[in-house]
């Protein structure tokens, strides 16, 4: 064994700050949990983000194929499906002096649960024989995840034990072995060479490749084995709307391929919130990716449901956000530390005022779906826990409102799921103070209380039946003081406030929380119509999705990650609850501007883009460093199908 020293990342300590990696030119091939992230020829390392993952560990920083005698010229990039993607280039420095190209080479890159695997094919039309040599360059790192997300990759030195074809590296719980049949493979200080001598012969093909292999022995999730529930191409077909076709298509591949499940309860899968950061189990993200894909797949939103519950908090600690009943909201393989910010989350980190009544929200849908009834008993311990948490917990202050507050000052400032730290400002642009009562998470809550009581007046027993009269007490009481307490008038109009301050005072901007509310029964209908009205207004929708922050709040710039950009996922909920609330003509509006937006970005959506007016720009433009695919943007195209599935035929 040997040991083969750290290389350094692209950043250096000559940069003047480090930077989170922009995202939205890099292409992505996937299989969680691991992830290929390239530039468009297949290389590997030009941009900060780029690198072979497994889990929460970047193994590779650098990748490339060079060929000797000529450059390689790449002129497509084929996708096939969200885990291969097949690179074409030309090689006219050992063609022929004919004007057609007719030396290719294809590089077809395949991604596995651990596994990549890249096949390079010489194909001629050259009369005579072509030789060559072509070369595989990779620079090992095993750097974590959220190093590189924040701009500070530290390499960490690996051993080594290589053969001819083979070299294994390891650097603690993790390692890689690289395997290169018949290829010649060195290592170095400045990283491992394969070589391969190719003979193409006149008018044939000639084909090579190799298989990395990644192990985490830290990983907490694991890939789905199980073939997903659903046939994209199927369900494609029959979609409404051509856009909508393919759309669907490519999302519900990228849904495929963000299926995960926790190793010790392998059958029960769970969507992963997206890629590159969030590649594991985040409680609101597969909470409500699994409730507006429930119209396809009910299965993952009970298995969801269920692996969720079994890391359902059992005690009180600050250290982690723990508190009796409440959901999870982030799961790793160690502690989450974002440099410059003080923040440092546990491996399980309960951080999330939303992730438990979206639970019991959930659970209740599922049930109605047709969840059958003895799974659904099984939670019942889970749900009173839920509801309990609810009650005795989700009210740090006894104003009988949910809210948050970072007890220890290192975890997240804002637990909703504008969870960034300047999401909740007032109109002028001021920040809010803590604790902070968002309005939808009184609307989340609402919605729990009444489908908690259902369920336990259906699966309880005497003494189930009678809390469950307790409970729709409380979300009567819930929904009067919220009608008092959230309504703001300011010169956009009057709506329900963002969220309450620590004074009890209704933070007054005008953002998309408020298409949460529709649906939830928290609103009268003709509130639930003048919010829908508000939300297709030119200051909230921007023509491809609805704002988070309305053009007149102080705060407001389209790039902003909370405060005035789009958020497909947001959008889509506005729309499921508009659905829900018999608003269905707008929410057909609504859909056609989300279809615009998908068709921009190729039928990936991502995370979010800008929330720059439609008039403005042909096309959405890009939010740089958002993630994708995404898993709740992805579920947005199932709300949208139930959208335009709901229009009168003509």
């Amino acid at each position: 064994m040997t040991t083969a020293p750290a290389v350094s990342s692209v950043e250096t300590a000559s940069d003047p700050a480090p930077l989170q990696p922009l995202l939205n030119d890099a292409v992505i091939v996937l299989r969680a949990p691991t992830q290929v992230w390239s530039d468009h020829t297949g290389d590997i390392g030009s941009a900060a983000v780029h690198g072979v993952y497994h889990g929460d560990v970047r193994h590779v920083r650098a990748m490339a194929l060079s060929c000797d005698g000529s450059a390689v010229e790449w002129i497509s990039a084929a996708p096939d499906g969200p885990s291969r993607i097949v690179f074409g280039g030309l090689l006219r420095g050992l063609d022929d002096p004919t004007p057609d190209p007719k030396l290719r080479l294809l590089r077809d890159r395949r991604v596995a649960d651990g596994r990549v695997s890249e096949t390079w094919t010489l194909r001629s039309r050259v009369a005579e024989p072509v030789s060559t040599t072509l070369r595989l360059t990779l620079t090992p790192e095993f750097a974590q995840l959220h190093e590189v997300k924040s701009g500070h990759a530290r390499p960490r030195p690996a051993a080594s034990d290589a053969g001819n074809d083979v070299i294994r590296l390891a650097a603690g719980a993790q390692g890689l072995e690289l395997v290169a049949p018949r290829g010649r493979v060195a290592s170095g200080t400045d990283g491992i060479e394969v070589s391969w001598d190719v003979d193409v012969p006149a008018f044939g093909t000639a084909e090579i490749g190799f298989t990395l292999t990644l192990h985490d022995d830290a990983l907490v999730v694991g890939g789905a084995t199980a073939a997903p529930r659903w046939d994209a191409a199927a369900v494609a077909a029959a979609a409404p709307d051509p856009r909508l076709a393919r759309w669907l298509e490519r999302a519900l591949g990228d849904l495929d391929a963000l299926r995960l499940v926790l190793p010790e309860d392998p059958r029960d899968e769970f969507f992963a919130a997206g890629a590159p950061w969030f590649f594991t189990l985040f409680g609101r993200d597969s909470l409500w990716a699994a409730r507006l894909a429930l119209p396809l797949d009910r299965e993952i939103a009970a298995s969801t449901l269920r692996v969720l519950a079994r890391l359902q908090a059992t005690e009180d600690d600050a250290q982690t956000a723990q508190e009796p009943g409440k959901i999870l909201h982030e799961l790793r393989a160690s502690a989450l530390e974002i440099p410059g910010e003080g923040i440092v989350l546990p491996p399980k980190y309960y951080g999330s005022v939303d992730s438990t009544p979206l639970w019991i929200c959930l659970l209740a849908d599922a049930w109605r779906a047709g969840m059958p009834d003895e799974e659904v008993r099984e939670l019942l311990p889970a749900l009173r826990a839920a509801l309990g948490w609810i009650r005795d917990s989700g009210d740090s202050d006894g104003d009988g409102f949910l809210d948050y507050i970072d007890r220890l000052g290192t975890g997240l400032a804002n637990q909703g799921w504008k969870d960034s730290g300047d999401s909740i400002q007032w109109r002028d642009g001021r920040l809010a103070d803590g604790p902070i009562a968002l309005c939808e998470v009184q609307a989340y809550a609402y919605e729990a209380a009444l489908s908690g009581a259902d369920l336990l007046e259906r699966f309880g027993d005497a003494a189930d039946a009678t809390e469950a009269a307790t409970w729709r007490e409380w979300a009567a009481d819930l929904r009067e003081r919220f009608a008092a307490a959230y309504w703001v008038e300011t010169p956009e109009g009057r709506y329900p406030a963002v969220a309450l301050d620590r004074d009890k005072r209704p933070v007054d901007t005008l953002t998309s929380n408020i298409g949460h509310l529709i649906g939830t029964g928290i609103l009268s209908a003709d509130d639930e119509a003048h919010v829908a009205t508000l939300l297709l207004d030119p200051s909230m929708s921007s023509g491809y999705g609805i704002r988070t922050m309305s053009t007149g709040a102080a705060g407001y710039w389209p790039l902003s990650y909370h405060g005035g950009s789009v958020w497909v996922h947001d959008t889509a909920i506005a729309v499921h609850g508009m659905l829900r609330a018999g608003l269905d003509a707008p929410a057909r509006q609504v859909v056609e501007g989300l279809l615009d937006a998908a068709e921009g970005f190729a039928f990936r959506v991502p995370e979010l883009h800008s929330g720059d007016p439609r008039a403005q720009s042909s096309v959405p433009t890009p939010y740089p460093a958002a993630c994708r695919p995404q898993a709740w943007s992805a579920a947005a195209a199932v709300v949208c199908r139930t959208a335009l599935e709901s229009a009168p035929r003509s």
